[in-house]
């Protein structure tokens, strides 16, 4: 490889890191915070039912996806996750513990990422029993946290009247929305497309 390739290719790695630590931080995790500052600890922690997620057994699974992925895989910490709990969990977590929670992962994630070597991007380490490239453990925690995102966006929209439509982009919307009668959303309601992975026993990650 000559200079100037390598040179695009230190560029294209570096954007890349750039990139995932954007997303992370920057945009997913402000939209969760956006959703839980609108909602109570009753409806972060409301079940559709027993075989489904709340908002707050998402929240837990993806600190706990991106604290295996990232601090343990890549950081080389031990591995302490208990994937099953993140999903078992019923009681009530504070919505303030629960953000704290959301936060501390994110920024020890972002000290991670943004501590790599471009260079190191192909290598190979050991996560969940797999042999993956960092390329691809960046790659896997930056779109499940964009796919477990747009689930709790669409489950707080489920407890708003339309004024809320616009919840993921707190910049165009003037004014704090309102909560109607707190009720349980009528799942039946809504495209079983935008349901994948609200029920435990489809997200294996």
């Amino acid at each position: 490889m000559n200079n100037s390739n390598r040179h695009q290719s230190e560029n294209a790695a570096r954007a890349f890191i750039g990139n995932a630590c954007h997303f992370l931080s920057a945009e997913y995790l402000p939209k969760i915070e956006r959703c839980l500052e609108q909602l109570n600890d009753d409806q972060i922690w409301w079940r559709a039912n027993p075989e489904s997620n709340s908002i707050g057994n998402l929240v837990l699974h993806l600190c706990g996806n991106a604290r295996q992925w990232i601090i343990a895989g890549l950081a080389g910490q031990t591995d302490n996750r208990r994937r099953d709990a993140e999903f078992a969990q019923t009681d009530v977590i504070p919505r303030s513990e629960l953000r704290e929670i959301l936060r501390t992962t994110l920024a020890e994630v972002e000290a991670v990422i943004t501590a790599l070597d471009p260079e190191t991007l192909l290598e190979k380490r050991m996560i969940q029993g797999k042999e993956v490239e960092i390329l691809h453990a960046l790659f896997h925690v930056t779109e499940h946290f964009s796919m477990h995102t747009g689930q709790i966006i669409l489950l707080t929209k489920l407890f708003f009247d339309s004024t809320i439509f616009q919840l993921a982009f707190p910049a165009i919307v003037g004014n704090k929305a309102t909560l109607i009668t707190i009720r349980p959303p009528d799942l039946s309601k809504v495209a079983c497309s935008c349901l994948i992975c609200l029920h435990r026993s489809r997200c294996t990650h």
